[in-house]
């Protein structure tokens, strides 16, 4: 059984949106255009950092494997809930971007952000129930 959902493309999207900050807060978190980074904050920002891209290249490798194997699953569920706390977080928190998107003074990268992760977790929301019956083909034949 070696059917591929399109839905997958989800994994590839995380991808798209996590690997900018994986790729600059690992080798130059100082020119992140952060407030207020002191070296305890620099610190944290490379852990966040290379736990972000580790979930990048599971991801990938994840992308082209077959939807039912629980792997995938399971880090969809976590991807899942990665997106919507972080999406939760940003749109709490306070502006800690010093930038604007000029006359939308009320549109701030902050929600942008949040708004971007938050339709991440719900496209893996998506993944999962679009591909559910696959696992469910999978478990039957391998029970018969």
């Amino acid at each position: 059984m070696s059917v591929r959902s399109p839905l997958s493309a989800i994994f590839l999207v995380h991808i798209a949106l996590e690997i900018p900050i994986a790729i600059q807060g690992i080798w130059s978190p100082a020119n992140l255009p952060f407030m207020q980074l002191n070296n305890t904050a620099v610190v944290f920002l490379k852990m966040y950092s290379a736990l972000v891209l580790a979930s990048c290249i599971t991801s990938l490798l994840c992308f082209n494997l077959p939807e039912f194997l629980p792997g995938k699953r399971a880090l969809a569920i976590g991807l899942t809930v990665y997106h919507t706390v972080c999406s939760t977080i940003l749109y709490q928190a306070p502006r800690f971007i010093p930038h604007s998107f000029g006359p939308w003074r009320r549109l701030t990268p902050e929600l942008v952000w949040g708004t971007a992760h938050g339709i991440v977790g719900f496209g893996m929301v998506i993944w999962w129930q679009g591909t559910v019956h696959l696992a469910q083909m999978a478990r039957a034949t391998q029970q018969s």
